[in-house]
């Protein structure tokens, strides 16, 4: 697959105009390889009219394929949903729950992996418990305890995120895995900030479901995602939002003549089923088009880019009084730094942000927190002009 894609250039973003673009955990810009995926399905369309939606159905088997390889995730195990709320959604409402099961959720995590399962337990009769996030990052003992305590009382979901969204935390997926499953329990897993950038595999991490969008590390555009279920569990799974394009053969009766209407075809037992109708082409292209310099360069050889870019920024950081929130060991870390303004000083995470931005420096700030979040078009070199622009932000009056 030839990408032209290299670490530390930005060829590809001809028309980015920030000196630093550090806001990956917030929405990527699209390169012009999706620019053109974009064109071309435009293009297509304006051509043929209803012709090019035949193609739109082979471009969607390579895409999954595409989600599947930066998975590890086997063939048919991978469906197409427009966000990672929808992917979150359509599982929570399709697990065979019984009255009384209870879900672990977690305080401070994206409400896109809170509000479902809370939707769910109304819905069904669940009892939702909570621990601390950020309790894995600043004390993981007390971590496992409180969630071993949870397993042993019973509980039939784990939801947690791969990567915390403030802090940038990356969590011990198969050590939470290994104890869920022992316990019987199963694990979901929101992988939106880390899917695309830090390494994950379905298999060796154990991973039940997972949801992800597409805007963020996976750098393709917003309005497209994918949500993955364990091959062995998607046949139990009882969906209660279905479409048309949720059954076997969906499509049959649009191309193959008279005979092939029917109603009882049964809804796929894979997670295709969560595709319920009618896709949004555009972002499948633009996302299969992102896909492309993500398993050319490697999700493994990403992580550690940007960790160098990191690694050097939070030096500088530090140096300046800042307080970095970015995990001590390689273990737990994705490829965002969280930090805090200098304590004492007037300036707040907002301010630092805007003015960043008015220096070519592109930050974002979930819940008060500074956020770094370099890719693979980051280059090193980038690291003392943030510095530099962040000294300027603080001297500011």
């Amino acid at each position: 697959m030839h990408t032209d894609a290299t670490f530390g250039d930005r060829s590809l973003f001809p028309s980015l105009t920030a000196r630093a673009y550090l806001a990956h955990a917030a929405i990527s810009p699209p390169s012009v390889l999706v620019e053109r995926a974009l064109a071309q399905c435009l293009q297509g369309y304006a051509a043929r009219g209803a012709l090019a939606f035949g193609d739109t159905i082979g471009q969607r088997v390579q895409l999954r394929a595409a989600l599947a390889s930066l998975l590890h995730a086997p063939e048919g195990s991978v469906g197409l949903v427009p966000n990672t709320s929808t992917g979150v959604t359509d599982v929570a409402l399709s697990i065979p729950w019984k009255p009384g099961d209870r879900v672990l959720l977690f305080d401070g995590e994206f409400p896109a992996n809170t509000t479902p399962w809370q939707r769910a337990a109304d819905l069904f009769g669940l009892t939702v418990v909570w621990h601390r996030a950020d309790l894995f990052r600043t004390d993981p003992t007390r971590a496992f305890e409180a969630l071993d305590a949870e397993l042993a009382r019973g509980l039939r979901l784990v939801a947690c995120s791969q990567v915390e969204f403030q802090t940038g935390h990356r969590l011990p997926l198969r050590a939470i895995a290994d104890r869920a499953h022992a316990a019987g329990a199963e694990l979901f897993v929101d992988v939106i900030q880390g899917l695309g950038a830090v390494p994950l595999d379905v298999n060796a991490d154990d991973v039940d479901y997972l949801a992800s969008g597409s805007h963020k590390w996976l750098m393709g555009t917003e309005g497209c995602g994918v949500v993955y279920v364990r091959p062995s569990l998607a046949p139990a799974l009882r969906p209660w939002v279905a479409g048309w394009t949720s059954h076997e053969d969906p499509f049959r009766f649009l191309t193959d003549g008279t005979g092939h209407l029917r109603y009882d075809r049964p809804l796929r037992a894979r997670a295709e089923v969560f595709e319920v109708g009618t896709l949004n082409a555009l972002g499948c292209f633009a996302l299969e088009a992102a896909t492309g310099p993500l398993l050319a360069l490697g999700v493994d050889a990403i992580w550690r880019h940007a960790n160098a870019y990191l690694d050097a920024l939070e030096a500088g950081l530090t140096a300046r009084g800042l307080r970095s929130l970015r995990d001590g060991s390689p273990e737990g870390r994705s490829c965002i730094l969280g930090a805090l303004p200098p304590a004492g000083h007037p300036v707040t995470a907002p301010m630092l942000q805007r003015r960043l931005a008015e220096r070519g420096v592109i930050t974002s700030v979930p819940d008060g927190v500074l956020r770094f979040a370099p890719h693979w078009p980051n280059a090193l070199d980038e690291v003392p002009a943030v510095l530099a622009a962040l000294d300027d932000a603080l001297a500011a009056p």
